[in-house]
């Protein structure tokens, strides 16, 4: 039995594609659920021009996306925080600090979109993907400086944080 998908189905297939299922599972499980549709003419002509509406959606979608990633990109969000001797900062620079930061430039981003592994805890330069839609990914760039030392600070960011001091704890 043939059946048009109305949604994703694990294992099956996506949105609009047109599968050959066993008769039972399309019957009792599928249609009923108003997971699929049987195929028909009617059917197929009114499924093309979902798809059709559908693409035009993505296409306006990806390039407000790609324009966001463009934006994303040349933003430089700077935090200053209280740092201890060996440039490990009293706190954290987290996902929510990122987002509050990039609401205040009105880039209105989910903290969950913001990609940080985990929470920064050291003075220096960071870069931190931003999740913008499935494929589309930007990237923010972050400058942890020391707090009271806007000249000094600047300079005293040196090389990125990732990088292991010297051995001597």
């Amino acid at each position: 039995m043939k059946v048009i998908l109305k949604q994703d189905v694990e294992k099956l297939g996506r949105r609009g594609d047109v599968v050959n299922v066993a008769p039972g599972f399309g019957r009792n499980y599928l249609i009923p659920r108003k997971m699929a549709m049987a195929v028909t003419a009617t059917n197929m002509k009114a499924v093309e021009i979902e798809r059709q509406a559908q693409k035009k959606k993505l296409e306006a979608e990806r390039k407000a996306f790609q324009s966001l990633v463009e934006k994303l990109n040349q933003v430089t969000l700077t935090f200053a925080r209280r740092a201890g001797e060996k440039d490990v900062i009293f706190g954290s620079v987290s996902s929510g600090d990122i987002r509050d930061a990039l609401a205040g430039l009105g880039h209105d981003i989910d903290r969950r979109k913001i990609l940080l592994d985990e929470p920064i805890k050291r003075l220096g330069n960071f870069t931190v993907p931003v999740k913008i839609s499935l494929d589309d990914r930007a990237e923010v760039k972050i400058v942890v400086a020391r707090e009271g030392a806007e000249e000094e600070g600047a300079g005293a960011a040196g090389p990125p944080a990732e990088a292991p001091e010297s051995g001597k704890s």
